[in-house]
């Protein structure tokens, strides 16, 4: 009886931890598969947003200066909506930011929007897009006009599970980086 007993308890033992483990494993591979799903997202929205946007920033102070365009930057910001007939401007600006807490990594993307009617701001708002970035950046190349001619981001995100070193060296966070260039519309063709 005493043997069963033994022989019982180390594979009940046993079980549970390849149980454990395969918690663990499941934990960072949905971690993982969820920061891609959302940064992938994210910069689709980005590209299209810069696709459609008018008016960019920054701007470089000589445009034919090629030390200062292309300009590289931690933000984008451009005006994403225009009515001439009502005045209503929005504002967007995709900025990089020092995480507010350690463990969402160093950085967050964050997105700031404001409305304006004529010169007057009516309603700012802002909210988080990504947490546990480890880079982005913005590199906006200009022609005379002032006219953006391309904007490439260039982003690196770490999956967001606490768990990657505790499981195995394979397993560890891979981090995932995307990389987008975009050419904004051109007004004059679009009318």
């Amino acid at each position: 009886m005493l043997v069963a007993l033994t022989i019982t308890a180390t594979l009940l033992t046993a079980s549970l931890a390849a149980l454990d483990a395969s918690f663990k494993a499941y934990k960072h591979t949905t971690d993982a598969v969820s920061t891609h799903v959302v940064s992938r997202i994210v910069m689709g929205r980005l590209t299209a947003m810069i696709r459609t946007g008018d008016e960019f920033g920054p701007y470089p102070i000589d445009i034919f200066n090629p030390l200062e365009n292309p300009v590289d930057s931690t933000f984008i910001e451009f005006t994403a909506l225009r009515d001439h007939d009502t005045g209503q401007r929005r504002i967007v600006r995709v900025e990089r930011r020092d995480a507010l807490s350690a463990d969402r990594g160093p950085y967050e993307l964050w997105y700031i929007q404001q409305d304006f009617v004529g010169d007057e701001l009516q309603a700012t708002s802002e909210s988080p897009l990504i947490t546990n970035l480890q880079s982005i950046g913005f590199r906006l190349e200009y022609e005379a006009g002032p006219r953006l001619v391309r904007a490439t981001i260039d982003m690196i995100v770490e999956p967001d599970d606490d768990q990657a070193g505790k499981i195995h060296t394979s397993l560890a966070s891979d981090k995932l980086r995307l990389v987008a260039s975009v050419v904004p519309r051109r007004l004059d063709e679009v009318d």
